[in-house]
This record gives structure tokens, sequence and C-alpha cells, in this order.
């Protein structure tokens, strides 16, 4: 998975409308505007997306283990939902750049925290009450956004759209992803011996040991905060969390010691080829990245599942 990640970011830097070889930029033999078209739009688009994906998967993981359930996926429980009423409401505001994704991180906190608060009853904080908790709240999310854009102006139309599909292409300064990251794969890791006790049932982890109700409050939040970074920095881009902890599972197993990290890395340079594509396959016309996520995901899944189906039998 590090070869496949250093070949997609190495794709990621050197293909677009000016093709740059990076042995020649390693060598000096580039001009200054293909040496700025790497540093300042390339290669800040190239770590968001790496950092968007590798923490979508991480996100995926955990909510996959924490509901029990294998359609479970960061923007299951409405933060995404959240987030984007954040986002969309700053734009029509007229904001840009740092007040949408404060807006975004903003909807997603207030998603979480509005989750955990209906869901939680005492000591009964089930997986299914929390699931449905936040289909719930996602639908409602979902009215307020239909609202939002009913409401905007033909100018602010298509940004509100793309930031809806995924877009990476007013990426600036996303420096600070890489230690979000860092941290999200240290907590699954700390977590990882507990989670794969937990993917064994409740009753079995109590036995062991396993303070399930804690355990299942910090995987929450910690999925929860990993998605809303996530969606800050690139917008709704589906099926990263979903489509890549399932593929991961069929190399390296069940084990979240070795899952987490490879999903992580897995993430990453999927959303790094997916990024790639959407500004290239079409060029000068760049999609949304959801929009290839989809496109991708789709098919993979529907593998999966037959491939899921023929194992059973």
């Amino acid at each position: 998975m590090l070869l496949v990640t250093a070949g997609a970011f190495y794709w990621s830097l050197s293909a677009g409308a000016v093709p740059v070889s990076l042995f020649d930029l390693v060598q000096g033999n580039v001009s200054s505007m293909e040496q700025r078209v790497i540093e300042q739009l390339r290669l800040p688009r190239a770590i968001a997306a790496f950092s968007v994906g590798a923490l979508l998967a991480i996100a995926g993981t955990l909510m996959q283990v924490l509901l029990r359930n294998p359609l479970a996926e960061p923007y299951v429980l409405g933060i995404s939902g959240g987030s984007a009423v954040g986002a969309l409401s700053a734009i029509l505001l007229g904001s840009s750049g740092l007040l949408i994704s404060m807006g975004a991180f903003g909807g997603a906190l207030v998603s979480m925290l509005l989750v955990f608060a209906l869901s939680a009853r005492g000591s009964d904080w089930s997986s299914n009450r929390l699931l449905l908790t936040g289909v719930v709240l996602a639908s409602g999310w979902s009215a307020i956004i239909s609202m939002l854009l009913l409401s905007g102006s033909e100018q602010s139309m298509k940004g509100m759209l793309f930031w809806l599909m995924g877009d990476l292409s007013n990426v600036k300064s996303p420096a600070w992803s890489i230690p979000v990251v860092l941290l999200a794969l240290a907590a699954g890791l700390l977590m990882a011996p507990s989670l794969d006790l937990l993917a064994r049932g409740d009753a079995q982890a109590a036995a062991l040991g396993v303070e399930t109700g804690r355990l299942r409050i910090v995987c929450y939040i910690a999925a929860s905060m990993v998605t809303g970074c996530a969606v800050t920095l690139g917008g709704t881009i589906g099926f990263v969390g979903l489509i890549v902890p399932h593929t991961i599972r069929l190399f390296v197993g069940a084990s979240h010691r070795a899952l987490i990290p490879a999903s992580c890395l897995a993430g990453g340079a999927f959303l790094l080829i997916a990024d790639t594509l959407s500004r290239t396959i079409v060029a000068p016309t760049q999609l949304p990245v959801g929009v290839v996520t989809a496109v991708i995901g789709v098919p993979i899944f529907l593998y999966l599942l037959n491939l899921r189906a023929h194992m059973v039998r």
C-alpha cells in the first residue's frame, strides 16, 4: 500500500494540462511556471486528497465495527448533513475559504452532539438506537439542504453543488490535515485490540474485560470528529469509507491492527487516483471528485457484494 500510495502521489503531481516530470523537477530542469503549478496547485490538492481519503477510510472502519453493519459508512449518522448545512449557509451569506470550512466543521459538531444526546438513554446506548437516530437526523438535514439550494442564487448554486459532490479544487493550505490523519491513525491503533473483541459481540467483549459502553462512545466521537475534518476539507465525497475497508479486509483480514493502517493508506491512494481522474479525464473541464468516486465505487461494491454471496454459499 505504501508503493501504491507513492505511485498515486507521483501521478497526481505529474499529470494534468501541463505534464511535469518529477525527475526533471528534482534536477531543476523545469520552468518557473511548471514549478509553480506543482507547488501551488497540485501539491496542496494531492495532500488534501490523500488526507480526506485516509480520514474517510478510518472513519468507515470505525463505523462498521461500531454499528456492526456492512453498509455503515462515515456519513450514515448525519455528520455530512450537518456539515453541509453549515457550509451551504456560509456560502449563501457570501463567505468563502476559511469561513466555509468553519461552518462545515461547526455543522458536523452540532450533528454529532445531537445524535449523541438523542440516542443516549443512561446505559442503554445500543447501536440500533444510534443508527436510527442518525438516519432520521440525516433526513432532516437533507430537507434543510434542499431548502438552502432553492434559496440560493444562480451564482452561488454551482459552488454549492460542487461542495455537495466533493470538491478539492479550492484547497489552499491542507498541511493541518496531516497531523489529523496521524492522530486518527494512532487513536485507531490504540483501540484496535478492543475493536477486535467488540466485533465478536457485546457479551463476549464484556466477558473479556472490555467496557463496551465507554468504547462505543469513544469510537463514535472519534469517527464523527474524523468525518467532520474530512468533510471540512473536501466536501461530501461518497463511497471511500464504504468500499475501502471491505476491500482491504479481503487482503489483511479482520484484525484492526492491520486493517486500520492499511485502510488509511488505501483510502488516501484511492482518492488521489479519483481526484487525478476528475481533473484530467475531460480536461480542461474538472469534475467533482465525488462523481468519480461514485462511478468507481458502485461497481466495486456490487462486486464485493456478489463475492460475499458466493463465499457464504
